[in-house]
């Protein structure tokens, strides 16, 4: 992974050791998560709000406004400004401690925001979300949060994790009516339902833990890591599923994602963080053909 020196991951001096980590390739020089910083610092561009509007399809559909946002009395992003339209997905890249995750996070609630605003909607419909607890966020702006592996219930069992996911839901009975259209919608989850979760392979809890969040049938995901500890087929079957909720269920997407290059092929939009802060935006594309971009986090 970037940021390993040889000697942290036990090999000999005389070994040729190789980096694979924000990407699927490899490439010949290991260098520190600090290393990665400086040079991102150096090839960071002004990114201006214009800038950022004009990557979006349409009228903004969830905005970050001068954000400043961290843990307890720790600022971690600085003035960060995020825009992305109605069934866009944005992708957040960057070396170890950048702030993607504290995006994810400030967006829903899990931190101290300092600062700033966060604002969902189209028109009228618009709200001010940013002091809404993630409950609120949730049942109020239909934003819900895929966390990172390892955030389903073990002993209960696939259906019983769907129910967990209608929590907030008036009736427990409409929680159940959508995890029915889901195991409809998911035969891999159905032959599973009354299999404790714990047994299921890594790609089918990463499923479940994106159905579970659809059980209050959001507006906006936000992504923690989709592919982190899966093997590639799974990696591709999670990047699919995606796909389709974006594209044929209309679902705005906001990422975090270490794989750089299977996010940024995924993702409309893509944001370089450094330290806190946007050091480069474009579309998904451009960030691919971005020889800085390639050198430092695809591998090329």
């Amino acid at each position: 992974m970037v940021g390993e020196h040889p000697e942290s991951t036990g090999a000999s001096a005389g070994e040729d050791k190789k980096s694979t980590g924000y990407h699927m390739g490899s490439v010949d020089t290991v260098i520190s998560v600090d290393e990665v910083t400086r040079q991102v610092a150096e090839i960071a561009e002004e990114v201006t709000v214009d800038q950022l509007a004009g990557l979006v399809s349409g009228d903004p559909y969830l905005t970050i406004e001068n954000l400043n946002a961290g843990y307890g009395q720790m600022e971690i992003l600085h003035d960060i400004n995020l825009m992305v339209g109605a069934k866009q997905s944005l992708c957040l890249i960057g070396p170890n401690g950048a702030g993607k995750s504290t995006v994810l996070h400030a967006i829903f609630g899990f931190n101290n925001i300092f600062s700033g605003t966060i604002s969902a909607g189209i028109g009228p419909e618009r709200k001010d979300i940013t002091r809404l607890s993630p409950n609120e966020k949730l049942k109020q702006a239909g934003i819900a949060y895929i966390l990172q592996d390892k955030s389903v219930f073990p002993a209960m069992t696939v259906e019983e994790n769907l129910w967990m996911g209608g929590f907030l839901k008036d009736k427990p009975a409409e929680a159940k009516a959508i995890a029915e259209e889901i195991f409809d919608k998911y035969p891999r989850l159905a032959a599973r339902r009354k299999h404790p979760a714990k047994v299921l392979s890594g790609g089918e809890r990463r499923l479940l833990e994106i159905s579970r969040a659809l059980v209050m049938n959001p507006d906006v995901l936000l992504v923690d890591e989709p592919s982190i500890g899966l093997e590639p087929r799974f990696i591709d079957m999670v990047f699919e599923i995606l796909h389709d909720l974006q594209h044929n269920e209309g679902k705005t997407i906001v990422m975090v994602e270490q794989n750089a290059k299977k996010g940024l092929e995924f993702a409309d939009i893509g944001y370089v963080l450094v330290s806190g802060r946007i050091a480069i935006a474009g579309t998904g594309k451009e960030l691919l053909d971005n020889p800085n971009v390639g050198r430092l986090f695809l591998g090329g």
